[in-house]
């Protein structure tokens, strides 16, 4: 793990948290702006992200073998985090809002806006591509399994099968993935520099912007609830400090059970990845779905704050624990 370039991306969304916890303080950022900026981000800057992360990346016959088992193990790895934040959601049995929107947040983690910047910085470019592979996963399951978790106890949210299959999500990914395999020597496709590049352009707004929101968010909630609540202690400790290190267990008894070239690496990605807070999503989905929005909100964002000083606590244990 490249720890000094962690650094670099941890100590920049710090600042990114700071200045948009100060914009909203001042007014520079409101709510209209805030929903605003977060439809740019996700209707535009994602997508050219996921388009961009795909097709940008060298053809080679590793990626290609890189590509579709980050597919499997993407859904394998939600599988897995899904069954364990189904019993980690226990001790908020009292308020069914609160119990979904945990279980929700245990289970999908920033892997896209905050994730990018971080796995690019712990492994390069081939951390960019593996990462919109579990975004592919994680978009599919956030509409049927995710739906699924606010939907308990509520008859009128019903899965949209439209949703699952085309979303600002998956879509992107798939033509992304297609665009990477027109590369290969037999066809020899080469995206225009011109659109490349704006695609570039577009990806760099994603993390600033959500970060930023993120901040801004935070600048929302009451000193009292932040630091006053068992709640959010026992959801970030277990979320950012226990979560990723059981990953590293079960990817050193894989590692050791199933040693195939280049295991590490995968081993690295998901431990990373499930060291990142809670996805974002689950403001968007509380408040689409008429639940406690201000408790996804706190989730959110003292998740947000305290992942970019647990990332390099967390990582370099489970660097010492892979190497074992």
């Amino acid at each position: 793990m490249n720890f000094d370039a962690l650094n670099v991306v941890v100590a920049t969304l710090t600042i990114l948290l700071a200045v948009g916890f100060l914009c909203r303080k001042v007014g520079i950022i409101n709510d209209v702006s805030s929903k605003n900026l977060s439809k740019l981000i996700l209707m535009v800057g994602q997508p050219a992200m996921l388009v961009y992360s795909m097709s940008n990346a060298e053809y080679t016959e590793e990626n290609v073998k890189m590509a579709w088992i980050m597919l499997g193990l993407g859904f394998v790895f939600h599988g897995v985090l899904a069954v364990i934040s189904f019993f980690l959601a226990f001790p908020y049995k009292k308020n069914l809002d609160e119990e979904k929107i945990s279980e929700f947040s245990f289970m999908f983690t920033n892997c896209a806006f905050i994730g990018f910047p971080i796995f690019e910085a712990l492994l390069g470019s081939k951390g960019l591509f593996m990462a919109a592979f579990l975004v592919f996963s994680f978009n599919v399951l956030l509409w049927t399994w995710g739906l699924a978790i606010f939907a308990r106890k509520r008859k009128d949210i019903k899965l949209n099968i439209k949703k699952v299959l085309i979303n600002f999500g998956t879509v992107p990914c798939i033509i992304g993935f297609v665009l990477y395999l027109l590369k290969a020597p037999s066809v020899g496709f080469e995206m225009p520099e011109f659109i490349s590049k704006a695609l570039g352009y577009l990806t760099n707004l994603c993390t600033p912007i959500s970060v930023l929101i993120t901040g801004a968010l935070i600048a929302t909630q009451s000193v009292k609830r932040i630091f006053c609540s068992w709640k959010l202690y026992y959801f970030n400790i277990i979320k950012l400090f226990v979560l990723p290190i059981l990953v590293c267990l079960i990817s050193k008894v894989l590692i050791i059970l199933i040693p195939f070239e280049g295991i590490e690496i995968y081993a690295t990605f998901f431990t990373a990845a499930a060291a990142l807070p809670a996805a974002s999503a689950v403001s968007m989905m509380s408040e689409t779905y008429g639940l406690d929005s201000g408790y996804s909100s706190l989730i959110v964002g003292t998740s947000s704050i305290i992942s970019v000083l647990s990332m390099p606590l967390t990582l370099m244990l489970a660097e010492f624990i892979l190497k074992l």
